[in-house]
């Protein structure tokens, strides 16, 4: 009788099976850009990575950092757009931008510095995250699945240490990513929204049409894509850095040279680099550089892509440092964003 008995007094001694977690918006993979942004505030940070969730109720990040306490000079991507997307010529009224490497913002050309853990639960349509690190971090977001169900928007609720952020999920590998070409064929709308800091105010933007179709592809450098914008209503003008050559002056110059370029083929980076042609020119309207050298944009960016690993445009911050010490105050200078560009918002 005692050894008939002995197995069912073992059976509590053995594991029960883990309950699986929901994952959010049932993804596994998402891109997350996020933002501590403060107006008045000189120690700004704008983060730009991964979260993985697993069913077992973890996740893990891995991120780029840009933090105004330890501001990074920008980098070269290596990639300078071939003659069929880009023209030596500098005069005003080109139609091509200028053949420059294009640059990004300092690390971002290397892998995540950051890596960190913890654990997750969903409550309705509301994602709670809290962080294992050394001090209190939580994040909540809400839900939003796409009509079709293959793509998921986490939209910013709270962070203990973020005042911003933009997120996708999807369950397609984050080495899934789509190139160039196949970016600029998208069909659909792309809109913009972004939070930016400069000057020590808080500038929110919402809505403005992102013109991937203006954009070219590159014959050779097929990995880069080139849109000169020929004039701006509000950027490069004569009332703002560029009084003797900005639109409304004399020469009245007021394009902006955009060049978005894949950083990388196993993974979700790309980059935007972007600034008024008219800062490269000197008061009487002769260039004093083909590339500009100074506080241009720098936005390294991350694919949004669905189940299917179609591409839905991208998560990004600006990470752009002023690059000297030529003002009383550069850090003011500096333009910080966090930035969502898609279709899905």
């Amino acid at each position: 009788m005692r050894w008939l008995l002995l197995p069912l007094l073992l059976l509590p001694l053995l594991a029960t099976p883990a309950h699986a977690v929901a994952l959010p918006g049932g993804k596994a993979n998402y891109v997350v850009s996020l933002g501590s942004l403060k107006a008045g505030s000189r120690d700004n940070w704008v983060r730009l990575g991964t979260y993985q969730f697993s069913t077992d109720g973890t996740v893990r990040a891995r991120t780029y950092l840009w933090w105004q306490r330890y501001p990074t000079a920008r980098e070269g991507t290596g990639a300078v757009p071939d003659g069929s997307c880009s023209t030596t010529r500098m005069p005003v009224g080109q139609t091509l931008v200028r053949n420059c490497e294009v640059r990004t913002a300092g690390g971002f050309m290397s892998d995540p510095g950051e890596t960190r853990t913890g654990t997750f639960s969903v409550s309705g349509d509301v994602l709670h995250i809290t962080w294992n690190i050394g001090q209190a971090w939580s994040e909540q977001w809400n839900i939003v699945l796409r009509g079709d169900g293959k793509l998921a928007r986490i939209d910013f609720r709270s962070n203990t240490l973020a005042d911003y952020g933009y997120a996708y999920g999807s369950n397609a590998a984050l080495t899934t990513r789509r190139a160039m070409p196949t970016v600029r064929a998208f069909s659909g709308t792309l809109r913009h929204d972004m939070i930016t800091w400069t000057q020590d105010k808080i500038a929110p933007t919402s809505g403005g049409a992102f013109n991937l179709g203006a954009y070219r592809t590159c014959t050779l450098t097929t990995w880069c894509l080139t849109y000169l914008q020929p004039n701006s209503t509000s950027a490069c003008q004569a009332g703002g850095g560029c009084p003797y050559t900005g639109g409304g002056s004399t020469i009245n110059d007021s394009s902006l040279q955009n060049y978005i370029v894949q950083v990388s083929s196993r993974d979700r980076r790309d980059t935007h680099w972007h600034w008024c042609t008219c800062l490269t020119r000197n008061s009487d309207g002769t260039d004093r550089e083909k590339c500009y050298s100074g506080n241009s944009h720098v936005k390294p960016m991350m694919q949004i892509v669905d189940d299917d690993g179609e591409f839905h445009g991208w998560v990004g911050v600006d990470a752009a440092f002023y690059p000297s010490s030529d003002i009383a105050e550069p850090r003011k200078s500096d333009m910080l964003s966090v930035l969502r560009v898609s279709d899905f918002r």
